[in-house]
């Protein structure tokens, strides 16, 4: 029992973390259509600037600039390669593929300055560890539990009450229809890529964190993880990719520590845990938990 309940605590840990990177996901594909390939090397590059910064500025110093500048690169991204003013419906195709080639650059040069060393982010939480009960928990764990409701309440909180989010939910639903009533499209999508920028920046803090052993040039590749979570909730529901995020955590964490038990589906299944899910709801709703049929006008 006290096994299940630490798989259990680790995988809302996860899950909530994973969470951060989805919605990243959600948030661009409701704003714009594009399925962000390079959210891996954005989540890489937040944590290498935390990484390389927080000697001289400390780890808030670190993480808030880390946080600005990651925002940062991606509105530039979208603004500048991607011509985020740009409606044409096959645009979001095309632009999809360029994130790919984003995302060659980005890690590449992050790889290159990273190499083989493990950097240390200099968060508060260290290697402590905290006993609930029976379960004995890293610190870090539930920080990125805290931290993560938090910040994905205040992500909630912007789509249901602030000009922004009601100009993101009409953009999402009929484009043409948002930019007669006023929406700044331009604006809005720019705002959304910054935010997912942001979100990633921050989720890399916790993936880097004990007790992982720190951050590496491959960290940015369990973003890929989150992928699985957007598109289980259905790609542009906010709740589903929390719900999607969830899942995905609780079976990654549970496969890994029952790994022994499993051992007839392969040694590496928790690494493919994710998607195997994500193919079996699929089989059963093809739109996502969250995910609705969309109208056609014929």
């Amino acid at each position: 029992m006290t096994g299940f309940l630490d798989h259990l605590l680790n995988g809302l840990a996860l899950g909530a973390v994973y969470a951060l990177v989805a919605l990243g996901f959600v948030v661009i594909f409701k704003a714009s259509g594009v399925l962000n390939f390079a959210h891996g090397s954005l989540l890489l590059l937040g944590g290498y600037l935390t990484a390389v910064l927080h000697d001289d500025l400390g780890f808030a110093g670190a993480l808030a600039a880390a946080l600005l500048v990651t925002a940062l690169v991606a509105g530039a991204m979208d603004r500048l390669l991607l011509r985020g003013g740009d409606r044409d419906p096959g645009a979001a195709h095309v632009q999809t593929i360029v994130t790919i080639g984003v995302d060659i650059v980005l890690v590449t040069d992050l790889a290159r300055r990273i190499g083989g060393d493990l950097l240390t982010l200099g968060d508060p939480w260290g290697d402590a560890v905290t006993e609930i009960g029976p379960v004995t928990v890293a610190d870090s764990r539930l920080a990125a539990i805290a931290v993560s409701a938090v910040v994905i309440g205040g992500v909630f909180a912007l789509f249901r009450y602030t000009a922004w989010g009601l100009s993101l939910r009409a953009a999402s639903e009929d484009l043409e229809a948002a930019a007669l009533m006023g929406v700044r499209l331009t604006r809005v999508r720019m705002l959304a890529w910054c935010l997912a920028g942001a979100l990633a920046a921050l989720a890399a803090v916790f993936l880097a964190a004990f007790p992982a052993p720190g951050l590496e040039r491959t960290t940015g590749q369990i973003a890929l993880k989150a992928f699985p979570a957007a598109i289980l909730g259905g790609m542009a529901s906010p709740p589903g990719a929390l719900a999607g995020s969830l899942l995905i955590g609780l079976t990654e964490a549970l496969v890994a520590g029952y790994q022994s038990e499993l051992h007839v589906l392969g040694e590496g299944f928790g690494d493919v845990a994710p998607y195997a899910v994500m193919v079996l709801v699929l089989l059963v709703r093809p739109t996502g938990l969250f995910g609705g049929k969309g109208a056609v006008r014929v």
